[in-house]
């Protein structure tokens, strides 16, 4: 049985070096790589184009790259909650590409399962359809989008195996299913590491052979972008 497990963060992304193309998992601040992004922040690895649902926060997430200046390129469908993130692209320090999310999750997908293209309705006649090619099927128009090519994916389940087999854990399968089919090199953190066999191989979301490098993670803080609190009712 192969054994996919290395030791901590800091050997999982040993060979992510300047200039290369990561995918990293999560929505929002939920199922994001923690520890990997850590590690890059602490390595200092720099040039990078960053592809995610979103840029983290100023101060978690990807938020830390950005404050380092690591991301050269930022490619992602929400940017909202990153007053940095706002920061460098108005001032042309950070080269930014928006994508409707679901044209995002599907070029995801079709790297990960060897297409080249698809073909959206999404962007059709706005600035994204900007220089690509825009085909007529049954009278309608669909604009292509070509797979995304990343060096890494980086992406965070709930439990995995030693094997690689992954299961997320409901608002955190959001991203990293699709991302981790689509990196030449997959890395996944995980809660809890078990043994080949503990899982339940009808709950595994991501099967072992998409993932190439596996380790339990530590010290989550998984916090909440827009924490909401309801009134106390008045007691009577």
């Amino acid at each position: 049985m192969i054994n996919k497990v290395v030791t901590d963060a800091d050997e999982a992304i040993r060979d992510i070096s300047n200039g290369m193309t990561l995918m990293l998992g999560g929505f929002g601040l939920c199922g994001i790589p923690e520890n990997c992004i850590n590690a890059l922040v602490k390595k200092g690895t720099s040039d990078l184009t960053c592809i995610s649902n979103n840029a983290g926060v100023d101060d978690f997430g990807i938020g830390l790259m950005l404050q380092q200046k690591q991301v050269r390129k930022m490619i992602s469908s929400y940017v909202g909650e990153n007053a940095e993130f706002e920061r460098q692209l108005l001032s042309g320090e950070l080269e930014v590409e928006l994508i409707p999310q679901g044209t995002l999750a599907t070029r995801c997908m079709a790297a990960g399962y060897g297409m080249p293209a698809i073909f959206t309705p999404a962007g059709v006649g706005t600035e994204v359809a900007k220089g690509k090619e825009v085909r007529n099927f049954n009278g309608k128009d669909y604009l292509m989008e070509a797979a995304f090519e990343a060096d890494f994916a980086i992406v965070k389940a709930w439990k995995g195996d030693t094997a690689g087999n992954l299961v997320y854990r409901s608002t955190a399968r959001n991203f990293n299913p699709v991302m981790a089919m689509a990196g030449k090199i997959t890395i996944a953190e995980v809660e809890e590491l078990v043994e080949v066999g503990e899982l339940d191989p009808d709950h595994v979301h991501t099967p072992g052979i998409f993932v190439h490098r596996i380790f339990q993670g530590r010290d989550y803080e998984k916090r909440i972008e827009q924490r909401t609190n309801r009134k106390a009712e008045r007691e009577i």
